[in-house]
Parts: C-alpha cells; sequence; structure tokens
C-alpha cells in the first residue's frame, strides 16, 4: 500500500510540472518569435517480482513477468521550432525569418547568442541592435541621411538617402543554423545559446542551401496555439486529479486496515 502513495505522488510531481510548461507557454503568447515548449516524461524503474520466460516448472515458462511500476517523472522540456505567423509592421527595420534559421547577436561578454525575435532597433551611434541594445552580426550601421531602408530576402540592406544623393548598401544580414534546433539553450530576454546537443552553428545568407529567407517589415509571431494549451492544461488537471483520488483511496485503504484488524 505504502508502494501506490508514492507511485501516485510521481503523478502529481510529473503533471505539476507539465502544468508548469503549459503555463509558460500561456505567458508567452504575445512573446515574439516564442518557440512552444512540451514536457517529455518516462516510467521510472520496476520491481522485478518475477522475471518473464522464469521456468514455472519442468516443462514450461511464464509468457509473462510480474513487474510493478513506480511511476513517472518528466524528464525534458522540448522546444518545438515551427513556424510562428507572420505579423505585418510596415516598419522598416522588424525582420522575420521565414523557414530554418536565427539572427545572430553579439552578447556584452563577446560571445554570441541567437534568436527568432527580428524587432531591432537603433542605438545612438546608428547601429542595429535589438530592444535590450545588443548588437546584430555582421554589424550593420544605418547613416544619419538615410531617408528609408530595404532588406531584400537574401538580408541584403540598401539605403535611400536623404536629397537624392542616391542608393547605398550597408550590408548584408546572415541567418545562423543548427542541425539540431531543440538543442538550443533558451537564455532568457527572447535568446538562446549554442550547446554541445544542438550542435556547431552554420552561418549562411538568407536563402540559400536550406537558410530561411528575411521578410521586411514583420515579425514572426509566438507559435503558442491557446486552444491546444487550453485543451492539454484541462487533460493536465484531470490527471492531477486523477492521482490524488489514487492517494486519497489508497489512504481510505490504510485507514481501514488500522480501524479493523
Amino acid at each position: 500500500m505504502d508502494a501506490s502513495l508514492w507511485v501516485a505522488k510521481t503523478g502529481l510531481t510529473a503533471q505539476q510540472s507539465r502544468l508548469t510548461v503549459i503555463s509558460n507557454n500561456l505567458s508567452n503568447v504575445n512573446t515574439v518569435g516564442f518557440k512552444k515548449d512540451r514536457a517529455v516524461f518516462e516510467d521510472l524503474l520496476y520491481q522485478n517480482v518475477r522475471q518473464p520466460g522464469a521456468s514455472t516448472d519442468a516443462q514450461t515458462i511464464s509468457p509473462t513477468g510480474l513487474m510493478m511500476g513506480t511511476g513517472t517523472r518528466i524528464i525534458a522540456t522540448e522546444k518545438i521550432h515551427s513556424q510562428g505567423n507572420m505579423i505585418s509592421t510596415e516598419n522598416a527595420l522588424d525582420l522575420a525569418i521565414t523557414g530554418r534559421g536565427f539572427f545572430q547577436i553579439q552578447q556584452a561578454d563577446g560571445t554570441f547568442s541567437y534568436t527568432r525575435d527580428g524587432s531591432f532597433k537603433l542605438n545612438d551611434q546608428g547601429q542595429v541592435v535589438t530592444a535590450n541594445g545588443q548588437l546584430l552580426v555582421p554589424a550593420i550601421t544605418i547613416p544619419v541621411n538615410a531617408a528609408s531602408l530595404t532588406v531584400g530576402r537574401d538580408g541584403t540592406i540598401d539605403a535611400e538617402l536623404e536629397a537624392g544623393a542616391g542608393k547605398v548598401t550597408l550590408g548584408q544580414i546572415q541567418v545562423a543554423r543548427f542541425i539540431n534546433e531543440a538543442g538550443l539553450q533558451p537564455m532568457g530576454r527572447n535568446l538562446y545559446r549554442e550547446t554541445t546537443a544542438s550542435g556547431t552553428v552554420e552561418i549562411g545568407i538568407p536563402g540559400l542551401a536550406g537558410i530561411g529567407e528575411v521578410m521586411q517589415g514583420a515579425l514572426e509571431a509566438s507559435n503558442v496555439n491557446v486552444v491546444e494549451e487550453m485543451v492539454n492544461m484541462i487533460e493536465t488537471q484531470r490527471a492531477y486529479e486523477v492521482n490524488s483520488k489514487a492517494i486519497a483511496a489508497a489512504d481510505g485503504m490504510l485507514r481501514f486496515l488500522n480501524n479493523n484488524l
């Protein structure tokens, strides 16, 4: 009876963790470039009371064993890197990637991080930066006399200068990709960090070799589906209630034994 209480307790813990994942998804439904998480579970070790295939007598063997499970646990949260919907903003510095890839961002310590959030700004030196002031890589500087900006699908940035001074090419945005995007480590602030699991970063020109293209004047919305997450939340709540009832049932059986024996 003690085992049933423990097994049900692992179910409560696992469903509580799943609810945390779902809550985080729902809270980021309006976060630009956010990728939803999925909780991954596994069953725990089994108590081997009787081995499958053990002899039952001199002539026969047991076709099945007697294995008592000890519960479940959450072992991973996997990022689902499916494409989010495109939101038109008509802002020249709002960029989105259609397809695979990330914008490369330079941290204050010189290391690199990666993001799908293309809501870029200009700092006091005319450099293209994130909303937190981190530089886009490769660095792009917009001249003070730029009247308008055009970003091609291949990442090429052109500026039309004031007073009919003509057009200049300022540079080209490059896109980073990884063989295992789910292996990237979320850092917060819409950023990811390369890990051993993600594989080594590959930098390329947008639209070539399977790398996504750049879309100007648009942002990629979160790929969280509110209806789907609500269904998952109800399912988690019901699973939590069932495990709670299992604990209550085991407690009632123990109380019956204590009062009647």
